[in-house]
């Protein structure tokens, strides 16, 4: 007894540990983020930079304005949750309760590898067939365009949402699903009016999962999206916040550097805002 209860202790000890490092490791960043980036804000000034409309950092008279990254972000990030959920949720409810399980075997070692795909692939893929195919189907100069983007965010955050939705209705006891179909419901009544209900929290935090993911890429939108500082259009070449840091960091110096830096707090901000809001909706109607 003595010994299980010192290794309890160890085995407390170790996951305090790497609760601390990781809390730890989060105020790091947030404090380098803080102290890079409000040096540039102030220079700037805090309306000019969140809402100016131009943003030409290597033009003889720069200016910093990132409101069309913003604008561009939010609106990608929403087309892909609005693509991307109904589609994963669906899948999830079919894999879960009524596919097979041959077909969930198959489709399961499938989204595990679509999962397991490096970034960088989808927007390769994205840029030689899903641009083109976007060109030619609406007849425009070029299918870069955030709404090549959208897709591409919408079949990446597909793996995401359909395994933590389909671990959440797995979850779900089946006395509750004999119950509803003894009362006299058909499966899919079942389904959607019990086990989904039940599974809930967990569906939600699949969506906050899928959130995080279309809000932070980078590497795929800027292959597919044209990567142009312009107001955001569904069928323009267009820059996300993500995008932005990443194409001109690596020549970037002085005031550039700066705002560079002042567009990842915005970003990392933005994030923490979605997170805290749907995490505070879900602690809600959880309650409720």
């Amino acid at each position: 007894m003595k010994k299980n209860k010192q290794l309890e202790n160890i085995v407390h000890g170790i996951f305090l540990i790497c609760g601390l490092i990781t809390v730890g490791c989060v105020l790091l960043i947030t404090i380098y983020l803080v102290i890079s980036g409000i040096p540039a804000i102030l220079e700037i000034g805090l309306v000019p930079f969140l809402f100016g409309e131009t943003w030409a950092s290597t033009a003889a008279q720069p200016a910093y304005g990132i409101l069309p990254f913003i604008l561009t972000s939010i609106y990608g990030t929403a087309g892909a949750i609005v693509l991307g959920v109904p589609v994963g949720f669906m899948t999830a409810v079919y894999l879960s309760k009524i596919a097979s399980a041959k077909v969930k075997s198959v489709m399961e070692a499938a989204i595990s590898l679509l999962a397991g795909i490096p970034s960088v692939v989808y927007g390769l893929v994205g840029m030689l067939v899903l641009v083109p195919a976007i060109r030619k189907a609406f007849n425009i100069p070029d299918g870069a365009s955030l709404f090549a983007a959208i897709i591409v965010l919408a079949i990446m955050i597909l793996p995401s949402i359909i395994k933590v939705s389909m671990t959440a209705l797995d979850a779900v006891p089946k006395e509750y699903e004999d119950g509803s179909l003894a009362l006299g419901a058909t499966p899919i009544e079942t389904y959607f009016r019990v086990s989904v209900p039940a599974a809930k929290s967990g569906i939600s935090a699949a969506v906050v999962l899928g959130v995080g993911r279309a809000i932070g890429e980078a590497m795929a939108v800027m292959m597919v999206s044209g990567n142009a500082p312009n107001m955001p259009g569904l069928f323009e070449s267009v820059r996300f916040l993500t995008t932005a840091v990443a194409s001109e960091m690596s020549y970037s110096s002085g005031l550039q550097q700066q705002a560079l830096f002042s567009i990842a707090l915005v970003l990392f901000l933005f994030i923490m805002l979605i997170n805290a809001t749907l995490n505070f909706f879900m602690k809600r109607s959880k309650e409720g």
